[in-house]
C-alpha cells in the first residue's frame, strides 16, 4: 500500500467499518448493551463464528466494549465505546438513504 493510501482518512475508516456485518452489528447495538444471544437473534443471517470474529475485530478497533460478569452461566455484554458511538450518525444517514430505495 502506498503511503498516501495508508494515511487516507477514508481508508482508515473503511478498514474499521467495512465488511458485510460490521455496520449492522454497530447499528443493532446502538446505544444499548447487548448480549451475544440478542445480537444473534437480531441478525439471524450471520453465523455464530462470524459474529464472534466481527465482535472481536470491533473490540480490537476500540469500537466496542466487552464486559464479562463473573456468573454462571457466563454473562457478557457488548456496548459501543465513545469511539463507536461516533459512527452512529453515519449509520443514521445510511438508514435514511436505505428508506428512499424502492424494491
Amino acid at each position: 500500500m502506498k503511503n498516501n493510501e495508508i494515511n487516507c482518512p477514508v481508508n482508515k475508516a473503511l478498514n474499521i467499518i467495512s465488511g458485510k456485518w460490521r455496520l449492522r452489528i454497530i447499528y443493532e447495538i446502538g446505544t444499548k448493551k447487548r448480549r451475544f444471544g440478542e445480537l444473534k437473534r437480531l441478525i439471524p443471517e450471520i453465523s455464530e463464528k462470524m459474529l464472534i470474529q466481527e465482535l472481536k475485530s470491533l473490540k480490537s478497533h476500540k469500537v466496542l466494549t466487552r464486559k464479562a460478569y463473573p456468573e454462571i452461566p457466563p454473562k457478557v455484554e457488548y456496548s459501543l465505546s465513545e469511539h463507536g458511538k461516533s459512527i452512529l450518525p453515519i449509520i443514521e444517514e445510511i438508514e435514511k438513504y436505505g428508506k428512499t430505495i424502492t424494491p
